[in-house]
């Protein structure tokens, strides 16, 4: 089987999910960041794998459940700490991020059935980056290069693949959370969620509704 690791920053006012404010004041923010980091690592806890891993940018709070590993990101910018991240948990691993808390544990699941069949795995966003990647073996090439946060994030990391010669199997589209449209969106699709509920419960209603 296989490891499963969110890779995630550590919520906090000021730090988290800043492009939601304006509407949201950076608390609700924060809000927002820990209910879909909480719903992220719920949905991980209820998918059978070898290891449980938050690789942190920060320090664990309440909202880290049990059974979980946590080691520290490592590296300058975002393709440093997923190569570390492969690097340091050193097994076959599938890792996504905090910001899609419509992620079930049926999804995590097929990803990981993907794995057991490919070199790669690869989950594209909505945004031009990716919620998810795995791979068979660490291997810093597979990031060197990769622009982080960028429209074309998910097509130069699969062309990287494919250079590798990295047999990929594709995941699902995903919208991950950038601003609050992707935030109100999410909630629609996946109202049962603690992200929808705390989005919900916020308000003005220029936060919580179009």
């Amino acid at each position: 089987m296989t490891a499963i690791a969110v890779i995630a920053k550590a919520p906090a006012p000021g730090r988290s999910k800043t492009r939601l404010t304006p509407p949201c004041t950076p608390e609700q923010a924060a809000a927002l960041a820990t209910a879909a980091l909480a719903d992220t690592l719920a949905a991980v806890a209820a998918t059978p794998c070898t290891r449980r891993v938050v690789v942190l940018d920060g320090a664990p709070a309440a909202w880290l459940p049990p059974g979980f590993d946590v080691i520290a990101q490592r590296g300058d910018g975002l393709a440093d700490r997923l190569a570390a991240a492969f690097a340091d948990i050193g097994e076959p691993l599938l890792v996504v991020g905090m910001d899609t808390p419509q992620l079930t544990p049926g999804m995590l699941a097929h990803a990981l059935r993907g794995l057991a069949q490919a070199d790669a795995v690869l989950g594209a966003a909505c945004d031009g980056g990716y919620w998810a990647i795995g791979l068979r073996a660490a291997d810093d090439a597979v990031f060197a290069g990769v622009p982080m946060s960028d429209p074309a994030t998910c097509a130069v990391q699969r062309a990287l693949l494919g250079e590798l010669g990295l047999i990929t199997c594709e995941l699902g589209l995903l919208r991950d959370i950038d601003d609050i449209d992707d935030a109100r969106a999410v909630a629609a699709q996946a109202p049962g969620t603690r992200f929808a509920r705390t989005l919900a419960a916020l308000g003005p209603a220029e936060v919580c509704a179009a």
